[in-house]
C-alpha cells in the first residue's frame, strides 16, 4: 500500500489584510500551507487572497474576526479546526494604536480598543488553539510585539507600550506552561515598520522617513523562519531594527 500522506501545514494569521499580517500569510501560501486569513474587513482579506500564488488560493481561507469580540474569536477558532483539524502555526500580527496615546490624554475606551487588539485579543485566539496543539502534540505560535514592549517610548504611547509588554510576558507564559506539551512561542520586537500603523501617530512620519524603515516582507521572513525551524529548536525573542534609521 502506498504510504499515507501527511496533511498540509495550516497556519493562522491575524491582521492578514494589510502590513505584516498580509507579508505573512503570502509568504505561508507560497510554502505550500493551508492558511487561515484573520482581519475586520472582509474587502482587504479578499485581496490578501488574490495575491497569493494562483495555485495555493484554493488553500486559504479568509475569516472576518474582531478580535475584541471573545465570541467571535471562538467561532472562527472552531471554523478552522472544523475545516482542517488542526492548527500548526498561529501568528499574531494583527495589531493598533490611536493618534492621542500620551499618558495626559489617553481615554478608557481608547485604551482598552488598543488593549483588546494588540494583546486581549491575542491570549482570546491563543486559548482557543491551545487544545488543538496540545492533542498534536506540537504547535508554533508567534506573537508580533514591538520594540516598544522591551523598553517603554513616548513616542509609542501608554496603551501601545503597556499592550505590547503584556504581549511579551503572554509569550513567555505560553513557553513556561506548554513547552512540556511540545508548544513552542516566539516574540518579534520590531523597530519601525513601514505600515499604515504609521498613519496613526499625532504626526506621520515623512516619506524620507519611511523610505529607510523596515518594510513587512522583513518581518515576515522572520517568522517564517521561526515556524520552519525543526521542532526541537526553540527561538523565543528576536529584536529587529532598521539599519539605518531615519535620524532627520
Amino acid at each position: 500500500m502506498p504510504a499515507k500522506k501527511s496533511p498540509l501545514p495550516v497556519a493562522v494569521i491575524t491582521g492578514a489584510g494589510s502590513g505584516v499580517g498580509r507579508a505573512t500569510a503570502l509568504q505561508f501560501a507560497a510554502q505550500g500551507w493551508r492558511v487561515a486569513l484573520l482581519g475586520r474587513r472582509p474587502d482587504a482579506l479578499a485581496e490578501t487572497r488574490k495575491k497569493a500564488p494562483a495555485g495555493s488560493r484554493a488553500r486559504i481561507l479568509t475569516l472576518p474576526c474582531d478580535l475584541a469580540d471573545p465570541q467571535a474569536i471562538a467561532t472562527t477558532a472552531r471554523t478552522i479546526l472544523a475545516q482542517w483539524g488542526r492548527v500548526d502555526v498561529l501568528v499574531n500580527a494583527a495589531g493598533n494604536n490611536i493618534p492621542v496615546r500620551s499618558l495626559s490624554e489617553l481615554s478608557r475606551a481608547d485604551y482598552t480598543a488598543v488593549m483588546d487588539a494588540n494583546v486581549n485579543g491575542v491570549l482570546d485566539l491563543v486559548q482557543a488553539v491551545l487544545p488543538a496543539m496540545r492533542k498534536q502534540g506540537a504547535g508554533t505560535i508567534v506573537n508580533v510585539g514591538s520594540e516598544a514592549g522591551k523598553q517603554a517610548s513616548a513616542k509609542a504611547g501608554a496603551a501601545y507600550v503597556v499592550s505590547k509588554f503584556g504581549l511579551t510576558g503572554l509569550t513567555q507564559t505560553i513557553n513556561a506552561e506548554e513547552r512540556p506539551n511540545g508548544i513552542r512561542a516566539c516574540c518579534i520586537f520590531p523597530g519601525d515598520i513601514d505600515t499604515s500603523l504609521l498613519n496613526k501617530r499625532p504626526v506621520p512620519p515623512a516619506a524620507e522617513a519611511r523610505a529607510r524603515m523596515m518594510q513587512p516582507e522583513d518581518i515576515a521572513a522572520c517568522v517564517w523562519f521561526v515556524a520552519s525551524l525543526p521542532e526541537r529548536a526553540t527561538v523565543e525573542e528576536i529584536l529587529i531594527r532598521p539599519s539605518r534609521p531615519w535620524t532627520g
